[in-house]
């Protein structure tokens, strides 16, 4: 696997489009891109995954392993769930293998203040988003709370 990364100009000269097709294809989750300051960054993988090229196959012998969680997180309010979606997804998109995607979906019940977030994926990838939730939510960060501290 290649980890060649394209602008969005270098997408659409690749496959003949636009430049303004190209960034909705990403704006509509048909294209994975990574936000770098202002300008998105597309995969080779990525690239190949809307093409329809077959990702390599796994080496002789390596298991698939895939994980499935649900987080249940109790008395939190939609601003909250809303920071900690935030920050789930930031973490999902950034820093991990793009041939193995974590997958996340959340969920807020107003009602009852409670959240619970879907998670599929690589075990490893899954183990440090679990982590990176946990430090969030046991932290005294203020996060959740909506307060800034000055560091």
């Amino acid at each position: 696997m290649s980890d060649d990364l394209y602008s969005v100009e270098q997408v659409a000269d690749l496959l003949g489009l636009h430049v303004r097709t190209v960034r909705g294809y990403i704006r509509a989750g048909r294209l994975r891109a990574v936000r770098i300051g202002k300008q998105y960054r597309i995969a080779r993988a990525d690239l190949d995954a809307l093409t329809g090229r077959p990702e390599p196959a796994p080496p002789a012998g390596a298991p698939a392993l895939e994980v499935s969680s649900i987080v249940q997180v109790d008395g939190i309010d939609r601003a909250g769930a809303d920071r900690l979606a935030t920050l789930v997804l930031a973490g999902v998109n950034t820093g991990h293998d793009p041939a193995r995607p974590l997958r996340v979906q959340t969920v807020h019940d107003e009602e009852r203040h409670r959240m619970k977030l879907v998670i599929l994926g690589d075990a490893a990838a899954t183990a440090d988003l679990l982590h990176l939730v946990d430090a969030v939510l046991r932290g005294d960060n203020g996060l959740l709370r909506g307060e800034a501290r000055d560091g």
